[in-house]
C-alpha cells in the first residue's frame, strides 16, 4: 500500500510533489495562472514562428514548456472535477 502512494506521488507534476495543494481556492488560483502562462506562450510562439528567423532551439523549448503547462492544467482540472459514479 505504501508503494502505491509513492508511485502516485511520483506521477504528480513536480510543482505539487513538495506541497500538495488541496484547498479548492488554491487549485483554482494555480489553474488560472497556468492557463494565463499557456496563452502567453501561445502568443509568443506564434509571433516567433511568423518572424521566420526565430531560434529553433528557443522555439522548441517554448513549445515543450507549453506542453508541460497543458499537462499540469489537465491534472489540476481532473483534481477539481469530483468523481462521478457511472
Amino acid at each position: 500500500m505504501e508503494l502505491r502512494a509513492i508511485r502516485w506521488v511520483c506521477c504528480l507534476p513536480l510543482c505539487y510533489q513538495s506541497a500538495m495543494l488541496t484547498d479548492r481556492d488554491s487549485l483554482l488560483r494555480k489553474l488560472h495562472e497556468l492557463r494565463s502562462e499557456h496563452r502567453d506562450l501561445d502568443t509568443v510562439i506564434a509571433r516567433l514562428a511568423d518572424q521566420g528567423a526565430a531560434d529553433q532551439l528557443h522555439l522548441q523549448r517554448l513549445k515543450k514548456r507549453k506542453l508541460m503547462l497543458k499537462d499540469e492544467i489537465a491534472w489540476l482540472e481532473s483534481r477539481l472535477i469530483p468523481d462521478s459514479i457511472a
